[in-house]
């Protein structure tokens, strides 16, 4: 709902009715609105770590197989829920420039999959399959910058060409075939 809404057009009542929970309930579990969401966004993390664990745990791939593996998980999954894209760029959007607490929290969401990735990069780089001087950690951030641009996209034109696109730039151009 907060995809499909945001987060500023999801009322408490409007919730409230989809799950049919009473409001005492609600406020047993979340002191507000904005506990609520920031609880949504640890369990959207929850879910983001459970992808990164199976995709770059996966030691009989490659490392840079099991990067674009975990970015295809994630495109199907978009796929599957209608191409509403990221939460957390979502939310980041439209809460960054209003909410300290949510820009944090989100920024550190991100963060947290670009050391992921980079630790994954890093793995690629000491095994010769992206050259000695590549900076894993720049290589990261650029890859997750550029995904959720795309995820924006992906979202606009209600399909996952802009992620396909993404993708196959970024393994043939930054990371080399």
């Amino acid at each position: 709902m907060l995809l499909k809404h945001g987060y500023n057009d999801l009322g408490i009542q409007t919730l409230l009715a989809a799950t049919r929970i009473p409001k005492g309930s609600f406020y047993h579990h979340f002191r507000d609105k904005e506990d609520f969401g920031l609880q949504v966004v640890d369990q959207y993390m929850g879910q983001v770590h459970e992808g990164l664990d199976a995709c770059l745990g996966d030691l009989s791939r490659p490392p840079l197989e099991r990067v674009r593996g975990f970015f295809e998980l994630t495109q199907a999954s978009y796929r599957e829920e209608g191409y509403m894209g990221c939460l957390l760029g979502g939310l980041g959007q439209e809460l960054s420039g209003v909410s300290e607490v949510f820009r944090n929290r989100i920024e550190d969401c991100f963060a947290q999959i670009q050391r992921r990735i980079a630790a994954c990069l890093e793995e690629g780089r000491a095994r010769g399959d992206l050259p000695p001087d590549s900076d894993a950690m720049g290589m990261a951030s650029v890859l997750v910058n550029c995904w959720e641009g795309a995820a924006l996209r992906s979202r606009l034109r209600g399909d996952d060409a802009p992620l396909t696109d993404m993708l196959d730039f970024y393994f043939r151009s930054a990371v080399g075939p």
